[in-house]
């Protein structure tokens, strides 16, 4: 009985314990975040290091104002 034994009966009693764990509900919100998380994950991996990321802002702190500075600016 070793780890490559993975039956059908496995794969269903755990997927009864994560329906008892996790409810109906939290289930496909679970599965959709699981599915974006592994689809960006290969999306960094494909793109070349020369593409801007999408969403990936400046971390420079100093491009970065802070909302002192703007209300100084006023």
């Amino acid at each position: 009985m070793g780890i490559g034994n993975f039956g059908w009966t496995e794969g269903l009693l755990i997927a009864f314990l994560f329906l008892l764990l996790f409810g109906a509900r939290r289930l496909p919100e679970i599965g959709q975040s699981l599915g974006k998380g592994i689809r960006e994950f290969k999306k960094s991996l494909t793109s070349s290091d020369d593409e801007p990321q999408v969403g990936s802002g400046s971390n420079d702190p100093a491009q970065v104002e802070s909302p002192r500075q703007n209300e100084e600016a006023r």
